[in-house]
């Protein structure tokens, strides 16, 4: 039984309703209630949830680089806990996934996510999952200590009068893939893009690109990719984030349009990277456009301290959508770029308004840009996570990864978006449900060089067969043009790992299953590697 309330203020005072709902399994869970004109304060439902001490509890994070692995029954989610204010302000690190509007209690047995959560015995599932979140994040906090799982939606302060959708919500018990195909189709979402594979220019040259670099990048594909492979150039070919509409003059002295041709004469789909809804500090926008920026109690609010801090733009304003269009139809239309991956896409929506939730700020912000893209492809990136079903082709389900492992050790105490190999390869496994039902997933890029790297070769092959195992997206920010043949020949092999079938990863065990040429095959995880 999940029993519900929604307190309001109206103009005579405060009024609660309240009531309960059998958990009926498969089938959606709707509760709407009737409002007078008000202003919404809470809106809340709970159930009894009681768990065995094996039993493994999964709650999905923020958006998509937020680490999410399985947690046990003691566990706990650690947040911002720990680092001194002066450095989370300086660096804004509670910025970047939920903390400035979710209360981490930092005690055992408590944890908390967004749009979905499992508990999970063995290969039985229990799922509690949203099924639209335009009224709100749908919000799952568990105690174990209680054995109580609490539901919100996040819509305090929304003004609303008349039939208010409180949840709708999707209860399943069985397999994996019984109740994950369950809520995907009471959804009526599934994944319709092709899978791909190609080139990133980030992970090996990072913001520092060029004309001849690219180009030199480009004819090193030409002897290992295949036609239709996607070549991607990511940051550092605008003047600063947020001014789109031109290169950099001195890097890329010619613009764009010719790299995209000459990548299509390559046979490759040209794909480039954008932060849309965000600018950077010292950009152009800001300089000349300050009152696009989105203001907060008076203040421009700022999403990260990435380029020395960047902010979000303001989508109300519609000379920001208006440049957005321009932007779109100059990258797509007039430089011919086939994809877009577009980052930082949280940035759009930190907040909500009197009318309009953060998550329903957040959606249209989505629909926007898959208006203004049109049948081009998106990759999205940096977005709260369902936000982006059945919105855009391929999605990020992880943090960047890193050229270690995981970081330098300081760094684990940081925010859980940060950069991060180990978790990185969590995210995918444990998001694995979703590829191939919400969009493609983009694990991130995988390593093969030995230069430029800093991952043991045990590590970096496991990174490159999960990716191939796991992801829709298979990229890698090699130079292609450096591989011996023994890479060579490995990169060919891990394409052949991709048309694996069956596959399936043991939570418990850390082992992946998959069935290659008729063959059955066993990849393990070494669990001192995920302690």
């Amino acid at each position: 039984m999940l029993d519900w309330r929604i307190n309001i203020q109206t103009k005579s005072g405060s009024e609660e309703f309240n009531g309960s709902i059998a958990l009926a399994e498969h089938l959606p869970l709707i509760i709407e209630c009737e409002l007078p004109r008000c202003r919404i304060n809470s809106v809340t439902a709970e159930t009894d949830i009681i768990i065995d001490d094996d039993e493994k509890i999964f709650m999905n994070g923020y958006q998509t680089w937020t680490n999410c692995p399985e947690y046990g029954k003691p566990d706990k989610i650690r947040g911002l806990h720990g680092i001194p204010k002066f450095i989370v302000d300086k660096f804004s690190f509670d910025r970047y996934g939920d903390y400035h509007f979710v209360d981490y209690p930092n005690k055992k047995g408590i944890t908390h996510g967004f749009s979905w959560c499992y508990f999970r015995k063995g290969k039985k599932y229990r799922l509690f999952a949203s099924l639209d979140e335009k009224n709100g994040y749908t919000m799952f906090t568990y105690d174990s200590n209680r054995g109580r799982l609490k539901i919100e939606r996040d819509c305090k302060g929304l003004s609303f009068c008349g039939d208010f959708a409180a949840f709708q919500l999707y209860y399943a018990e069985g397999t994996e893939d019984e109740v994950f195909d369950g809520w995907f189709s009471a959804m009526g979402i599934h994944a319709s893009a092709k899978p791909i594979s190609g080139y990133s220019s980030w992970y090996n040259r990072y913001e520092d690109i060029n004309e001849s670099a690219i180009k030199a990048d480009l004819e090193g594909c030409k002897n290992l990719l295949s036609p239709g492979d996607l070549f991607q150039i990511d940051d550092g070919w605008e003047p600063a984030v947020g001014d789109w509409l031109e290169t950099d003059k001195t890097k890329f002295p010619n613009g764009l349009k010719p790299l995209s041709d000459e990548i299509h004469s390559a046979g490759f789909l040209a794909g480039l990277w954008l932060a849309p809804f965000v600018c950077r500090k010292g950009s152009e926008l800001m300089r000349s456009h300050p009152d696009w920026l989105l203001q907060v109690d008076g203040k421009s609010w700022i999403c990260g301290s990435n380029w020395g801090g960047f902010y979000s733009l303001d989508i109300d304003n519609p000379e920001v959508t208006d440049y957005l269009r321009k932007v779109f139809d100059a990258v797509l239309n007039d430089w011919g770029f086939d994809l877009v991956k577009l980052d930082f896409l949280y940035g759009a929506a930190p907040f909500g308004t009197d009318n309009e939730t953060r998550a329903g700020r957040m959606i249209r912000a989505m629909d926007f840009l898959c208006e203004i893209c049109g049948d081009k492809l998106i990759l999205g990136c940096g977005v709260p996570v369902m936000t982006a079903f059945g919105r855009v082709d391929y999605c990020r389900v992880s943090c960047d990864v890193s050229l270690d492992w995981d970081d330098k050790p300081y760094m684990c105490l940081f925010h859980r978006e940060r950069v991060s190999t180990k978790q990185a390869i969590e995210n995918t496994l444990f998001r694995s449900q979703l590829n191939g039902r919400a969009y493609l997933s983009d694990p991130d890029v995988f390593f093969l060089r030995d230069n430029n790297i800093r991952l043991s070769n045990d590590r970096k092959l496991l990174l490159a067969k999960i990716n191939a195992l796991f992801g829709g997206v298979f990229l890698t920010s090699d130079d292609l043009s450096s591989y011996n043949e023994e890479q060579r020949k490995l990169y060919r092999s891990l394409l052949h790992l991709r048309e694996a079938n069956d596959v399936t990863f043991d939570r418990d065990a850390l082992t992946v299953t998959y069935t290659l040429d008729g063959k059955k095959h066993k990849l393990s995880l070494p669990k001192k590697w995920f302690g």
